[in-house]
């Protein structure tokens, strides 16, 4: 779903160029249901019985829709602003999954169309323009943390994380950039709500799409998604598996985060023998964590056991420079990690009072506790080994596979 979400945002576009009246001579039925409410719905196709469609539109409840025996149906291909070019088509060729928008008489409840306009864009094509716009967030995209913003010149600074020092890019925007805001409660960009540049803040992640300079020091953005993801280690107090619940205590400031496990949370436990693999090879990266005392919050709550080699750093590796390069370095080896580990319920995870875990959480409200993206447990070596796992272990959205356009991160 998240991979196609950007897809959707344009397709659902082109409907709203038809939102009023056609650019055909309406039917002698359409002209029969204009003397009456004209009601319009957009969305996907759930089920089709015969000739009722059942849709489920981008917002509100299901709608049924009853085609007209001489109803109109045309298919509009991506890119398309003009149903002189559209394809007719017939009610058998609608599949389970077109994007459709249904045009007729409504009843006075908003829960059946009369349809005499069918207006299609298919799953096919849905699929053609998702790749298209994933190749091009792959292109053209540039993520990083937002620094600061100036709204005098309509300019967002951010750090792009990489390995060694950080990389400065000046993000700039226009009237024509369209920038989009993570809910509070969800990392799915589809989710995401049309924002303004003073809605951005410093500390925020941000992807962008654009054109950038020469040197890469700037991009001229066309599409902005942004959201303010926290990262924290913690020890878990209690776990209502039940209710989906975890209570933690945040290591870096001792208190307590409740933070709420949905369906699409990504559950893992990271195997012993990886965990201390990678707390290996994050040392290799820290050199002033080596035979030195412990550095760092996490690594007093878990001091490394008498005869452990998680000591030892092997001269060489993939993240062999920059702590601070380690968001790019040692945090894009954590991604590799997690992505060949399955993902588990809280049952299967089994959290225990006193695990330590690694959490990356929306942002949450004063009403709606922090909901999971990503939760990781069997953490321990981990901890001990990062002096800050921030630094260490940054992650994002998009750098798990929740990109706007499902790529990862650069």
């Amino acid at each position: 779903m998240q991979k196609r979400s950007a897809a959707v945002v344009i397709i659902l576009a082109l409907f709203v160029l038809f939102a009023g009246t056609s650019t055909l001579c309406p039917s002698g039925s359409e002209a029969r249901a204009q003397a009456t409410t004209i009601a319009k719905s957009i969305g996907k196709i759930k089920t089709i019985n015969g000739s009722t469609i059942t849709l489920s539109p981008t917002s509100g409840s299901e709608v049924a829709v009853s085609v007209q025996p001489n109803a109109r149906i045309l298919r509009l291909m991506p890119g398309d602003k003009d149903l002189k070019n559209a394809t007719p088509l017939q009610l058998q060729d609608l599949q389970v999954g077109d994007t459709i928008r249904a045009r007729g008489a409504g009843s006075d409840d908003g829960k059946t169309i009369s349809a005499v306009e069918i207006i299609v864009i298919t799953s096919s094509a849905v699929a053609a323009v998702t790749d298209q716009v994933r190749q091009d967030w792959q292109k053209r995209g540039m993520g990083g943390f937002v620094d600061s913003v100036d709204a005098a010149t309509a300019t967002i600074h951010i750090s792009v994380p990489r390995t060694g020092a950080k990389r400065e890019v000046d993000v700039q925007t226009s009237k024509n950039t369209v920038i989009r805001r993570y809910a509070a409660d969800s990392a799915r960009p589809d989710n995401a709500k049309t924002a303004t540049i003073a809605e951005i803040r410093a500390g925020d992640q941000l992807r962008a799409r654009g054109n950038r300079n020469a040197d890469g020091s700037k991009l001229d953005a066309q599409e902005i998604y942004v959201g303010f993801f926290p990262q924290f280690s913690g020890i878990v107090k209690s776990v209502d598996a039940n209710a989906g619940t975890v209570s933690v205590q945040d290591l870096s400031n001792k208190k307590t985060v409740d933070v709420r496990v949905t369906p699409e949370s990504q559950l893992h436990k990271i195997p012993a023998e990886m965990a201390h693999a990678f707390a290996t090879t994050l040392k290799s990266m820290v050199p002033q964590a080596l035979g030195g005392a412990p550095t760092s919050t996490a690594a007093k709550e878990f001091p490394t056991p008498a005869g452990s080699a998680a000591g030892t750093a092997p001269p060489n590796g993939p993240m062999a420079q920059g702590s601070r390069g380690g968001m790019n370095g040692g945090g894009r080896y954590l991604q590799q990690m997690i992505a060949r580990l399955p993902s588990g319920s809280l049952q299967d995870l089994n959290l225990q009072k006193g695990d330590a875990v690694l959490i990356l959480a929306t942002e949450g409200t004063s009403s709606t506790p922090k909901t999971v993206i990503t939760l990781l447990s069997g953490v321990e070596p981990i901890l001990r080994a990062a002096p800050s796992a921030s630094d260490a272990m940054m992650l994002s959205p998009w750098s798990l596979g929740g990109a706007p356009g499902g790529e990862a991160s650069q």
